[in-house]
């Protein structure tokens, strides 16, 4: 049996397509209402999973056979497969869109069921079997239960100098196994260790959800991060774009919480962790690393002219265009480089509209973690960096 997914997002169309083909279908994919249309014709599919809410291009509203009246363009296709071409073919709709007028349009139009996002993966296997059957030549041999399809698609760059033993961990692939609308995009910067090779290794099997950048040559952890955020901003699958630290001193579920924040909060375009000691929560510093950042947290607020509790913390997420925006040019200094981001984007909104796109979110955890590039020396070297700063962004 033949299935259609339709869906303008790479991390939503390789999973649904890896486990039905897994289930035995076959299983062909589009990006887009227009090529779906062409894929239709081409293999008249036994079904028709579509995404509702894709972006329609210049490109395709130059479309002789599809018009664009709907809210969304996968109810556009929706209305030309129903009411243009008469097809009776079953249709699953896949979206993230709460607007009940949507929904209920969708099922006006002809769809068959209907999923929100965030999707189960065993619950889309449910349900395509109730639509279609079972496939005859199934292959499967993992199941799918706590696999999810995440309301949007989000990009985290992970920067590596030397991290062969913590990457060792299982907690990234078995991240990217559950979340299925993340992607892990590790830098190697130079690393003079077997960091690339455990990458690589890291990478295998999971290549559409894990991706390695190397840089043969240690830039710093500003210039890491900038190349990796620039790389992915350059996919338009990516709703939003965030970076972490390998130690996974911030833990995945801390940077969900961040993702959530900015997703349902349209104000945002920077949501940043903070490691604000507080009732409830396990964040765990160092002594002597804790008065000295609360120094130097002082002195950058003075520089920056915002009251940020915590720019230094490595876990943020922001939206594409203040990437391309604040990352496009080098960092000047290799470890401040979030204030810098900060600074850029006074310079572009002004400081009172900039303030308003950044979103601090207390993190639940945050453990100090054995091993840390920044020593005691590197300290006082702030200080001078974050004068400079000041002076350069002016």
């Amino acid at each position: 049996m033949k299935i259609l997914v339709v869906d303008d997002q790479q991390l939503v169309l390789l999973s649904l397509e890896k486990r039905l083909k897994d289930l035995g279908y076959e299983v062909t994919c589009a990006d887009n209402a227009v090529t779906a249309i062409k894929k239709f014709r081409q293999i008249n599919p036994d079904l028709v999973i579509a995404d509702i809410n894709m972006p329609v291009d210049n490109l395709e509203k130059t479309s002789a056979e599809l018009v664009f009246t709907e809210k969304a363009q996968g109810l556009d296709l929706l209305k030309y497969l129903r009411e243009t071409k008469k097809v009776q073919t079953p249709i699953l709709i896949l979206s993230g869109n709460q607007d009940e007028e949507i929904i209920e349009r969708g099922f006006e139009l002809g769809a068959n069921d209907y999923m929100k996002k965030p999707l189960s993966l065993k619950e889309i296997e449910i349900r395509v079997k109730r639509l279609i059957g079972p496939a005859i030549a199934n292959t499967i041999t993992t199941s799918a239960k706590g696999q999810m399809i995440q309301n949007t698609c989000v990009g985290i760059v992970i920067p590596c100098y030397n991290e062969e033993e913590r990457l060792l961990s299982d907690e990234f692939k078995a991240f990217v196994h559950k979340n299925l609308g993340y992607h892990l995009c590790f830098v190697n910067d130079g690393s003079k260790d077997n960091t690339l090779d455990v990458l690589r290794k890291l990478q295998e099997g999971n290549e559409s959800h894990i991706s390695v950048y190397d840089c043969e040559k240690n830039g710093g952890k500003a210039e890491a991060v900038r190349l990796g955020m620039l790389h992915l901003a350059k996919q338009k699958q990516f709703d939003y774009i965030g970076f972490l630290d390998a130690d996974l001193s911030t833990d995945f579920e801390d940077f969900q919480d961040l993702v959530n924040t900015i997703r349902i909060n349209e104000n945002y375009k920077v949501v940043s962790g903070s490691r604000m000691a507080r009732m409830g929560a396990n964040i765990t510093k160092d002594g002597a690393r804790k008065i000295i950042s609360k120094g130097i947290n002082l002195y950058i607020r003075k520089t920056l002219g915002m009251a940020f509790n915590d720019t230094q913390c490595g876990a943020k997420v922001m939206t594409k265009d203040v990437v391309l925006e604040t990352f496009d040019k080098k960092f000047i200094t290799r470890w401040l480089f979030d204030v810098e981001i900060f600074m850029r984007m006074k310079k572009l909104y002004g400081n009172e509209e900039a303030q308003k796109m950044l979103c601090e979110k207390p993190l639940n955890r945050w453990v100090h973690a054995d091993g840390s590039k920044l020593s005691f020396k590197d300290s006082f070297k702030i200080i001078g960096q974050i004068g400079q700063i000041g002076l350069h962004y002016r």
